[in-house]
């Protein structure tokens, strides 16, 4: 069995290893907050659903559009 990743799922991690710092130091938080802001908030599941869209995006709109959707979801403004 090959254990290697394949292509998508090693760009999804990247990604997903990226944008969290990235939200982090937007939102003045560490690191581990902002998973755990964004599991809480539903922005980690958005993540992970439609991660290649958000990919493609500017990093600015990408983190307004986690910052909106754990808004939506009781976040803080």
């Amino acid at each position: 069995m090959d254990k290697a990743l394949n292509k998508e799922t090693s760009d999804k991690i990247s990604f997903m290893t990226y944008i969290v710092p990235a939200f982090a130091d937007a939102y003045k938080m560490n690191v581990q907050d902002a998973y755990f802001y964004l599991k809480k908030y539903g922005a980690w599941d958005f993540i992970n659903e439609h991660w290649w869209a958000l990919h493609t995006d500017n990093v600015l709109y990408a983190l307004d559009d986690l910052y909106e959707i754990c808004y939506e979801n009781g976040g803080l403004k």
